[in-house]
């Protein structure tokens, strides 16, 4: 049975929040969610002031990707909403399970007011995968409604918007929790397995792609087991990084916008015999990965939350179910068959090895193999959009998944630092480094000050080199005159300091070490602002 005691709506969707284990959420205030605000602080979820809507859903992000609970993300009307349009719409194409609450004015008013009015709903509905408006006997079903819908498959934001008077409106909610049968979901086509199995069995050179839907569905364990027993190489999108660890000799790496990567891996693709897709979404890549294989010439398994709406590639066999359970059938009385050619993957991978080597001369490269070598492999990183994003998405090898954050789905800037604030706020004890350009640092600067507040000491690692690096390079690769893509070079470390933290300034190898190991004695966040030639990616992604 349910509760039986009076309470206001507000408090029952934040209970209901709080069994669904949030523990934070993060926005600006504004009158409209002053009982929101309050009432998610008696239900034992901590709300944090940070200093923009959109950042404020990206530190929710962060909670999320270390704790798993649903990011909750609050904002008042209007302008509220309105600044909240990007981060929601990079939840909904990145798979980031959170609720949206807003504030809105009651229906009646509504009707003679118009002061920052706007329908919230048809602002939300494209980029979420529902919108409610709260009613107050309704605000049990709704909260259920809302954190199932966004933690299922695929995952995704969910907009709750709250009048003012419902939100104080005394509400008895006496409904059992509807919460859905978490059970795995098997494939039911037993001529389709047969023969996926068949191929499987027959297969000489099989590969597989994994994307951010195996993450989601907890799958790694499952591919490690599945690859490792017939020895089949994997590559991973981006935010797949570390579903198998990448010191693994069959892991490939990361895959999706670096054409030097693609170089190595799309010719290793399209010499298999068998291709299986696991948890892969074609959203996170460039288009040079549009139909690299013919599915009337190459045997391909593509195992998938949903249907395939999005025609970047097609199967011969599809199954829409959860990925561990489809690789447990699959495998199921087939032995291990003979596979690549012992010297081919090892050669790729040494392939990619040279072509991302950081070399002896200072510059992005440098940096990221300096950061990684002073750190432990467990150390939790965000990257912003960018030039050094690519970089650093072929660089840094991760042994776990949820190890490497960013938005890889709508390529956002901004996020990076953001990120890093909520996932050390979730868990203090782990070391958080955030790599950010400095045009994405300018964006978000002001929630340093939100880091120093907080006592967050995660550090803030910036390529300095005053341009927009990944458009300016693509503006001389079609030889258009340079415009709108260079700006001034700013000292980051005094801004650091300025907003309640530490700041470096580094220009070589040995300062960004002394820097880091200061940084990570730190009670406070640092800044570390690592100037770098301004062409220092040519030739490098």
């Amino acid at each position: 049975m349910g509760d039986t005691q009076s309470k206001r709506a507000a408090d029952i969707v934040a209970e209901r929040l709080f069994e669904a284990g949030c523990r934070f959420a993060f926005g600006i205030p504004g009158g409209e969610v002053l009982t929101v605000v309050d009432a998610l602080e008696k239900a034992g979820i901590r709300v944090i002031l940070t200093k923009h809507e959109n950042c404020a859903g990206f530190m929710g992000e962060g909670v999320m990707a270390v704790t798993g609970a649903p990011a909750v993300l609050v904002a008042t009307i209007g302008p509220g909403v309105l600044n909240c349009m990007n981060v929601v719409a990079n939840a909904h194409q990145d798979r980031v399970p959170m609720i949206v609450l807003t504030g809105c004015v009651d229906a009646t008013e509504a009707l003679t007011y118009t002061h920052q009015i706007l329908d919230h709903q048809a602002v939300f509905r494209p980029i979420t995968k529902q919108t409610y408006r709260l009613t107050a006997d309704g605000a049990d079903i709704i909260a259920d409604r809302a954190v199932t819908l966004a933690t299922e498959p695929r995952a995704g934001p969910v907009h709750i918007d709250i009048p003012i008077g419902v939100a104080d409106q005394n509400s008895k909610p006496v409904r059992v929790r509807r919460r859905p049968s978490s059970a795995p979901v098997a494939p039911s086509d037993s001529d389709q397995m047969a023969l996926a199995q068949s191929w499987l069995r027959n297969s000489e050179r099989p590969i597989m792609v994994v994307g951010l839907d195996a993450v989601a569905d907890n799958s790694s364990n499952a591919i490690r087991s599945f690859c490792t027993k017939f020895q089949i190489p994997v590559i991973t999108t981006y935010k797949g990084k570390g579903l198998v660890s990448e010191y693994d000799s069959l892991s490939m790496g990361g895959a999706g916008l670096s054409p030097l990567a693609d170089s190595i891996l799309i010719p290793l693709i399209q010499r298999a015999d068998l291709i299986i897709c696991a948890g892969y979404d074609p959203i996170e890549m460039r288009t040079g990965w549009r139909e690299i294989w013919d599915p009337t010439e190459v045997n391909v398994i593509d195992i998938s939350a949903e249907p395939n709406s999005h025609y970047m590639h097609q199967s011969t066999v599809s199954f829409i179910a959860d990925i561990g359970p489809t690789l447990e059938a699959l495998q199921y009385d087939v032995s291990a068959g003979s596979s690549w050619p012992d010297d081919e993957i090892a050669a790729a991978k040494s392939q990619l090895d040279s072509a991302f080597e950081a070399g002896d001369s200072w510059g992005p490269a440098s940096v990221i193999k300096t950061c990684q070598a002073a750190f432990p492999d467990n150390t939790l990183i965000t990257a912003d959009s960018g030039a050094h994003r690519i970089l650093l998405s072929q660089m840094w090898k991760c042994k776990e998944p949820r190890t490497f954050l960013q938005s890889s789905a709508l390529c956002t800037m901004g996020c990076a630092v953001p990120i890093a604030i909520g996932a050390k706020l979730a868990d203090p004890s782990r070391n958080v480094i955030a790599f950010t350009g400095d045009a994405g640092m300018l964006m978000i600067v002001g929630e340093l000050a939100t880091a120093a507040e907080l006592g967050v000491n995660a550090i803030f690692v910036v390529f300095v080199d005053a341009s927009l690096a990944l458009i300016e390079m693509k503006q001389r690769q079609r030889q258009l005159e340079n415009a709108a893509v260079d700006f001034g070079l700013h000292d980051f470390a005094a801004i650091g300091e300025s907003l309640g933290g530490n700041g470096f300034t580094v220009r070589s190898e040995e300062e960004l070490e002394k820097a880091l190991g200061e940084a990570r004695l730190s009670e406070t966040f640092s800044v570390i602002a690592a100037v770098i030639d301004h062409k220092s990616y040519d030739g490098r992604i």
